[in-house]
């Protein structure tokens, strides 16, 4: 949440890391990265702090979740853009709202490919305070 404040207006992104346990997704590393487009309207992830992201991932043990990036204008859903860059069928694709700041939204979808169409489809999303 800070890190995307911060990045504003620009989208802030990032890919996030973790376990499968008995079908769930657990997310145990959300890595910042920068948008090398630094625009509000669509991001793309630094390619060499992406690979050292994954490098970090290997070395932990952790599985590639999906990516996450901020929509500092709009609501916590795919834009279109969002959906024609969506190729991994097994990501999962984090959105965080700040258009209501005060009230930030945070949503998880997943998006496939099926017939030609992207269908997008919300995920359970479920935070739990750290000890």
């Amino acid at each position: 949440m800070e890190y995307a404040l911060a990045q504003r207006p620009d989208e802030a992104c990032g890919l996030i890391a973790g376990e499968y346990k008995d079908g769930v997704r657990e997310i145990k590393k959300v890595y910042l990265l920068t948008n090398t487009d630094h625009t509000n309207e669509h991001f793309s992830i630094d390619p060499k702090e992406q690979l050292q992201a994954v490098k970090d991932m290997r070395s932990n043990a952790l599985k590639p979740l999906g990516n996450w990036h901020s929509h500092p204008e709009s609501p916590s859903r795919p834009s279109e853009e969002d959906k024609k860059l969506a190729h991994d069928r097994n990501a999962s694709y984090l959105i965080l709202s700040l258009e209501h700041a005060d009230q930030p939204v945070l949503n998880s979808f997943h998006i496939e490919e099926q017939d030609g169409t992207k269908v997008v489809t919300k995920e359970e999303l479920i935070i739990e305070k750290e000890d």
